[in-house]
């Protein structure tokens, strides 16, 4: 195949790809002998016994099987540090963008924990992680046990050669790398930065429309999948896998990015958020933040998010006698927001590209007192959200803060101020 990428086409369904032609089997996964003396390789993203529709794998015809590699010992990392000490707390939190580094590093050496919840051992929960690149992965490779990766970068291009092909990734897209794909981070910019949503539990998806219908938020055919590319390469490598929220290493001697062909329905995907179909209110009032969903994660329970990707893109914010910004609530999720480009309408002042804002369960939040009074007192005519691209990443379970962000210069120690010069308005004499 040429092409760079192909179309998802269908949510759930089955693609495939070969970088050489018949490279894949016809009418037997692993036969006797595969083509091009290629291993067959089962990659397996859920338990064999989910229901058909549910059941997550994909077959890689490889140069050399993926088991090929030294034995694994640990690799420290201060920036991926958890421990049980850690707890949710209830306070507001916002933080700067991490600083450019001052010296090289690579993807998974930049790397920081920001927040987490629940364990990849119980297979729920997320955690949040910022990254700021300025070398490319050139020996090194990469894989998640503990989850699948959301990649919302703001800052620099790259490319993500993964086992299934190569993803270009620039700022205003996405990209996913499900658990256990191997891959490479390679910069097309001298700097990357950008915000990982690590989900431990059930992969993401899209969401149910509900009333809304066949059309509108994300559409399945605008998600990319790459084609199949392949590097034979033979040299001193290191391996690099997270595994129950530790970092360890091992050493090969070829490049694990060797699959020739592959096929199934597990496997990398991006997608440009401008294809987003906002759906808002055209009269009165808003329409829940979940309107916004892009991806999201199931838990146990139905209708309850384990993580939910939400943006805020531009948009046309017509509508009646409202209060245009996120009203002031509280609820039952916990929300990191984060910014991609722009302004976010319900911060004026303080929060950046690059930044993020913490709101866990039950904690109040909503617009600055800047911010609320303009909108109060603004003629409300049609008017387009432009200039913005904020998301959130929203979980059922409550944040923990790590003591890099509680300890961090990144932090803000102001950030409450923002609300303390809302005024009282009450008039006990107001009459309608």
């Amino acid at each position: 195949m040429t092409k760079e990428y192909s179309y998802l086409a269908g949510w759930g369904g089955a693609w495939q790809s070969e970088a050489l032609p018949h490279a894949l089997p016809e009418g037997q996964n692993s036969p006797q002998k595969a083509p091009y003396g290629l291993y067959a390789e089962q990659l397996s993203g859920s338990a064999f016994t989910r229901a058909r529709h549910q059941n997550l794998r994909s077959w890689l015809y490889r140069i050399r099987p993926s088991v090929v590699h030294s034995e694994f010992i640990p690799l420290n990392h201060e920036g991926l540090a958890i421990t049980s000490e850690q707890y949710a707390i209830p306070t507001q939190m916002r933080w700067d963008p991490l600083a450019a580094p001052q010296e090289k590093m690579n993807f998974v050496q930049s790397l920081k924990t920001l927040l987490h919840n629940g364990s990849p051992e119980q297979q729920c929960g997320a955690a949040v992680h910022l990254y700021a690149a300025n070398t490319s992965m050139d020996d090194t490779f990469f894989y998640n046990s503990d989850g699948e990766l959301l990649l919302v970068p703001y800052q620099g291009d790259c490319e993500l050669f993964t086992e299934f092909g190569k993803i270009a990734l620039g700022p205003g897209e996405i990209a996913v790398i499900p658990r256990g794909v191997r891959f490479q981070v390679k910069l097309l910019s001298p700097l990357i930065q950008g915000y990982i949503c690590e989900n431990y539990g059930q992969p993401f998806t899209l969401p149910d429309l509900g009333p809304i219908g066949s059309n509108g938020l994300a559409n399945p055919r605008d998600f990319l999948i790459p084609t199949a590319c392949f590097e034979e390469r033979n040299d001193d490598f290191i391996l690099i896998t997270k595994f129950n929220n530790r970092l360890w290493q091992a050493s090969l001697s070829f490049s694990p990015l060797n699959v020739v062909a592959w096929h199934g329905n597990y496997a990398p995907y991006k997608y440009d958020l401008k294809h987003f179909n906002s759906i808002n209110t055209v009269s009165f009032d808003h329409c829940d933040p979940s309107i916004f969903t892009v991806l999201t994660s199931p838990s146990a329970i139905h209708g309850v998010a384990n993580v939910d990707f939400v943006i805020f893109p531009e948009r046309w914010m017509v509508a009646e006698h409202t209060f245009r910004p996120p009203y002031y609530h509280r609820n039952i999720m916990s929300e990191y927001m984060g910014l991609i480009q722009g302004v976010y309408d319900a911060k004026t002042d303080g929060f950046v590209p690059g930044g993020g804002s913490l709101h866990n369960c039950m904690s109040a939040h909503g617009p600055d007192a800047l911010t609320a009074e303009s909108a109060m007192n603004q003629i409300l005519t049609p008017l387009k959200q432009a200039n913005t691209l904020a998301f959130m990443f929203e979980t059922c379970l409550p944040w923990i803060p790590t003591s890099f962000a509680l300890n961090s210069h990144i932090l803000q120690k102001n950030y409450q101020d923002c609300w303390k010069d809302i005024p009282s308005n009450f008039d006990r004499n107001w009459r309608p």
